[in-house]
């Protein structure tokens, strides 16, 4: 079997050749000009930051990408789906504010910003994958219905994932807020009734009429009825239909792979991830940890299952910050995601999207200056 290429390049440069330079030289090396974006949409799925959050990918980089796929003929727009919890990216108005401030504008990037799956988190396809875990995945429709997929990745720790990368970025990240509920959870949501003001929302949106009223007039669910979609849980805008997180983080991981795969078989795809910045948590996060390891560079690949194993390769090769997260619990050596997050079994995500045909965990490591 043949190793997949992951091409790579550190962050040293030179007068004339900047790390924006470095950035296209590498993508093109790696051979995204051999995809045809000739009038094409194609959907650049990164992380907007969480308000708060520093460590997202820089606006810089998205610009010269964007100028890069419009060179070929593409037509691109920059994209995430709603998050489930409650935040300053839970719905469509307070997710674009979140992207402006943070810098991805048109003026910044040369593009625009789409949220997947719409005002509420309600607008996905019902994509069929028929896998382990998932029937169906519930992907953001601009997502699905765009021509092409490249995934732009700040990699990173995750407390539950144990890392988050371009897998991750593509699943997760693809999923509307129903889909981020079946990832998430082994179960059905539930109402907090202090929270609920009998708006009805959920009670009209319910697919199954799983929800109706209590002796109080407060929102019930039927879980005779009841199938876990999550929709309630999308359109409660007071925080009063809530999930319940169960399952073992390797569902989680495989769920990923699988929602990646849904957004990915059949389509043209380009993958790359900065590994810079490498904070322990999530980008979802409304803060960002001192990073667990100096700066490293940036990969890229056709195959997002070598692309994340190479960049998990990367970290745990690298020196660690003595002033981050993990001078506080004492790592010396070994694996740095399994020494912060000895629960999270980082590795079934790869494992399971190697299975499901995403890509296979063996790689070439091919550097440019």
């Amino acid at each position: 079997m043949n190793a997949s290429k992951v091409w790579f390049t550190d962050l040293r440069t030179r007068p004339g050749h900047n790390l924006l330079d470095k950035t296209e030289a590498l993508m093109r090396a790696a051979g995204i000009e051999t995809i045809d974006f000739k009038d094409k949409f194609v959907a650049l799925k990164l992380h907007l930051g969480e308000p708060g959050n520093l460590a997202y990918i820089r606006p810089n980089y998205v610009a010269r990408v964007v100028r890069l796929i419009r060179e070929l003929g593409g037509k691109p727009f920059l994209t995430d789906c709603n998050t489930l919890y409650s935040g300053g990216r839970s719905n469509a108005v307070d997710h674009l504010q979140s992207a402006q401030e943070n810098g991805f504008n048109r003026i910044a990037v040369g593009a625009d910003v789409i949220i997947a799956d719409g005002l509420k988190g309600t607008d996905y396809r019902e994509v069929p994958i028929h896998l382990k875990r998932c029937e169906t995945a519930k992907i953001g429709t601009a997502i699905a219905d765009a021509d092409i997929i490249v995934s732009l990745t700040h990699f990173k720790g995750h407390d539950q994932a144990g890392f988050g990368g371009a897998l991750k970025n593509i699943g997760m990240g693809s999923g509307s807020r129903g889909g981020k509920m079946q990832m998430h959870s082994e179960s059905k949501p539930r109402i907090d009734v202090v929270k609920c003001t009998a708006c009805g929302t959920c009670v009209r949106s319910c697919p199954q009429v799983a929800i109706g009223w209590n002796a109080d007039h407060k929102a019930a669910i039927d879980y005779a009825k009841c199938v876990g979609c999550g929709q309630c849980v999308a359109v409660c805008m007071y925080g009063a239909a809530l999930p319940v997180f169960q399952g073992t983080n390797d569902a989680l991981n495989e769920k990923i792979g699988e929602y990646a795969y849904a957004v990915l078989h059949g389509k043209p795809a380009f993958h790359v991830s900065f590994i810079m910045n490498v904070s322990p948590n999530c980008d979802c996060w409304d803060l960002n940890d001192a990073a667990i390891v100096p700066d490293i560079g940036i990969a890229a690949s056709f195959d997002p299952v070598a692309l994340d194993q190479a960049c998990v390769d990367l970290v745990n090769k690298a020196v660690a910050n003595q002033g981050s997260i993990l001078a506080d619990v004492h790592f010396e050596h070994g694996d740095k995601f399994t020494h912060l997050y000895p629960k999270t079994h980082w590795e079934s995500q790869v494992v399971h999207a190697e299975e499901i045909g995403l890509g296979m965990r063996q790689y070439e490591l091919v550097a440019l200056k």
